[in-house]
């Protein structure tokens, strides 16, 4: 898992280098692409449902699930990136939101605390402590700057499947649920709204939108409980 981790976090590293206005979300998805391909790994994204692409490309609303197309980027816009990678069938996932240009504060500020909360969440992946500690963590980051946490969509457990049980929500109460053993893998991804945290489904049977309009950021890592402490499989 940790090489798929390493395609996942070049993929990120290259994509994020070229998010800049004018550049299209086709064109972001062609440079994963490119990764995939130079690095003998497959997309666990592409054809998953019939998902189109190897990225998942989502703007300002858009939560998740965007699909590339010829979307200019915009001075101002945010963009969330989630994607993939299978190496020797073993699993990578990891998402992160970035500003286009120059962005106004609350933008700014939601991506900043969405990254926040990821970070609290890994401080909670350790042996022993209990699955709702880390959305507890995501919820009390989110939540305390002003912001709210999606409730329809979670992370979860990752292994040799993309998507793999338990779920791994970001909210909910501390000390519930299963106790965390060295060993386990799970793909954590706060989802954090300016707004309320309902969502709806555009008509493309994908895209994931904020009910209100208001923007939204997500992060993501693949991370595994070691004795040591959380590993960050997907850390660029």
């Amino acid at each position: 898992m940790r090489k798929a981790g390493r395609v996942v976090a070049e993929m990120h590293d290259r994509i994020r280098e070229a998010i800049r206005p004018g550049v299209t979300t086709a064109a972001l998805d062609q440079i994963g692409r490119q990764v995939l391909d130079r690095r003998c790994a497959r997309s666990n994204f592409l054809g998953y449902h019939g998902f189109p692409a190897v990225i998942c490309a989502s703007p300002n609303d858009v939560i998740v699930h965007g699909i590339p197309d010829g979307r200019v980027l915009e001075e101002g816009d945010i963009i969330s990136i989630d994607c993939g990678a299978i190496v020797q069938g073993w699993h990578g996932d990891a998402a992160f939101t970035a500003p286009v240009g120059k962005v106004g504060a609350e933008a700014a500020r939601l991506i900043e605390v969405t990254e926040q909360s990821l970070r609290a969440a890994i401080g909670q992946m350790v042996d022993g402590h209990r699955m709702s500690d880390i959305g507890h963590a995501v919820q009390s980051v989110a939540e305390s700057a002003g912001f709210s946490v999606v409730r329809d969509y979670v992370g979860h457990a990752i292994g040799q499947a993309m998507h793999e049980s338990p779920e791994v929500p970001n909210y909910g109460p501390p000390g519930k649920g299963l106790k965390l053993r060295a060993g386990q893998v799970f793909a954590v991804e706060p989802m954090v709204n300016a707004g309320s945290p309902d969502t709806r489904m555009l008509d493309d049977g994908w895209s994931v939108v904020t009910a209100d309009g208001r923007w939204s950021a997500h992060f993501e890592h693949t991370i595994a409980i070691t004795d040591d402490g959380p590993e960050i499989l997907t850390r660029p």
